[in-house]
């Protein structure tokens, strides 16, 4: 199966993918609506682009009670906007943070891989962002735990 690889090591901050995807998301250039995110670390030196993992547990899916998150053609969790009541559920059951809210719509929004094709992926000048046909694997995590050791030995320097 295909998932976004997100490589925060390699992320300059330059935020493309954001402006990439909301343009395939909503036909215009708004990062407010995007749904991959860059967030800046230790004084905007260092960036993570993060977005939904698709992950298996579907804590979106299962939270809403109208059934208006699916799975489609590329395996991604998709907000069907016809069956959205905008309950807002999902966004709370979503551990990431990767489920959105759209105040103009009232509908719940979130990464669905572009129909197989995700924008922020072709975007990315340096490969931070991957669409690849790899195993699940945390790669946030091993990025937030090198920094936690970096920022903390910084800070006994002091």
């Amino acid at each position: 199966m295909k998932v976004l690889k997100l490589m925060p090591e390699r992320c300059t901050g330059c935020l493309r993918c954001e402006i990439a995807c909301s343009y395939m998301q909503t036909g215009a250039y708004q990062p407010a609506k995007s749904v991959i995110r860059v967030s800046p670390f230790e004084g905007h030196t260092s960036y993570a682009p993060y977005t939904c993992t698709q992950c298996a547990e579907g804590w979106c899916m299962t939270a809403c009670p109208v059934g208006a998150i699916t799975i489609n053609a590329a395996g991604a969790k998709d907000v069907l906007d016809d069956k959205c009541v905008g309950c807002k559920l999902c966004t709370i059951a979503c551990p990431y943070g990767t489920m959105f809210y759209d105040t103009s719509t009232r509908k719940a929004f979130k990464c669905n891989l572009c129909g197989g094709d995700p924008a922020c992926a072709h975007a990315c000048p340096t490969a931070a962002i991957e669409y690849a046909d790899t195993a699940t694997i945390d790669w946030i995590g091993d990025f937030a735990h090198e920094r936690v050791e970096h920022v903390l030995a910084m800070e006994g320097a002091r």
